[in-house]
């Protein structure tokens, strides 16, 4: 990277408030920045950063104000935020280093077809009739069964395992250890005996989700789990059989989403969530942190606790219950008055 304020400001419609001409080769965070580096101001708690950062430049939004001396440059912009990341996606793809061709150790049953563009890394094993389409990397280690589509442009990372059937979208990442299709968890109880449920169904990945490292997505006893376009997965994320994710929904790391349940499209659900089995949420909800959802949610909702309510409704009870302790103490002090004044 070796842009001028100037460049940047003119590239994404931003106003330059000192020298337009100084030259940045790096992005670095406000508070660790040194000379030659751009940063950004998007949190109102950074602001203590803004008079003594040693950055050339910073981005802050075009209505910021300050009362401090200011000595580094500011780029004003709509959207501090989303211009540096648009700086670091432009960096990435600088420093990505370009694979091509198939490695010599990688094993291919010759019914598949792998299209030209396509990069196997070493190690590699790819199953019977297996179709992968241009500009997709498959680093070392992956495992992909028979079956399996994999659409443009889509990158696994080191050692995922795409079982048979999988269909995967296009611009997908699927990142390190993550297994797409195995079996879903499901048996059923004879005598004292678990008898397991075989799972004949398939997944399906639409276009541009991305999966984190050493999540899970199990394949459906019947029909498909379908996971709809844009979502994003953290790490550590479950999702178990025949459950439907609609497009552009996020879900943060350790979330559980139990069988047949079905999220709408646009919501975004916190850590450590857990959704039991067979539910409908609707579109665009927030589900907060460490919620336990056991019942169907309508859309629009912000919820949280357990079990997931309303979050006004869920604060309002907080409050009364860490007075609990409290509460019981005046019961008793009023119980033992009664006794006394008897």
């Amino acid at each position: 990277m070796k842009l001028t304020a100037l460049e940047i400001a003119q590239k994404h419609n931003g106003i330059i408030e000192g020298n337009g001409n100084v030259l940045l080769t790096s992005l670095e965070k406000i508070q660790d920045a040194t000379k030659g580096c751009l940063s950004f101001l998007g949190h109102s708690k950074y602001i203590s950063f803004i008079s003594n950062t040693k950055a050339s430049a910073v981005l802050v939004h075009e209505n910021f104000k300050t009362d401090k001396i200011i000595e580094t440059t500011l780029i004003r912009v709509s959207d501090p935020y989303a211009v540096f990341n648009s700086l670091l996606i432009e960096k990435a793809k600088l420093k990505e280093k370009k694979h091509h061709g198939i490695h010599q150790t990688a094993i291919i049953d010759s019914s598949s077809d792998i299209a030209d563009g396509v990069y196997i890394g070493a190690y590699v094993v790819i199953g019977s009739n297996v179709k992968i389409e241009t500009g997709v990397c498959i680093y070392s280690h992956c495992y992909i069964g028979s079956d399996v589509i994999i659409g443009k442009d889509t990158f696994l990372q080191v050692r995922v395992s795409v079982m048979n059937e999988t269909q995967i979208g296009e611009r997908c990442i699927i990142k390190s250890g993550a297994v797409i299709g195995c079996d879903g968890f499901g048996f059923i109880k004879k005598n004292i005996k678990h008898i397991k449920i075989p799972h004949l169904g398939k997944v399906i990945l639409k276009n541009d989700v991305e999966i984190g490292a050493n999540s899970t997505i199990d394949r459906a006893t019947l029909g498909a789990t379908i996971i709809h376009e844009g979502v994003k997965l953290d790490n550590l994320v479950q999702i178990a059989h025949n459950v439907e994710i609609g497009s552009n929904t996020v879900i943060a790391a350790q979330s559980g989403i139990a069988g047949s349940t079905k999220i709408g499209k646009g919501c975004a659900i916190g850590g450590q969530v857990g959704v039991i089995g067979h539910l409908v949420l609707g579109d665009d909800l927030q589900i907060q942190g460490q919620s336990g959802v056991i019942s169907d949610i309508p859309s629009d909702k912000i919820i949280q606790g357990t079990p997931a309510m309303d979050f006004k409704s869920f604060y309002k009870s907080y409050v009364l219950f860490k007075k609990f302790p409290d509460f019981e103490n005046r019961l008793r002090m009023l119980e033992n008055k009664k006794i006394y004044d008897r």
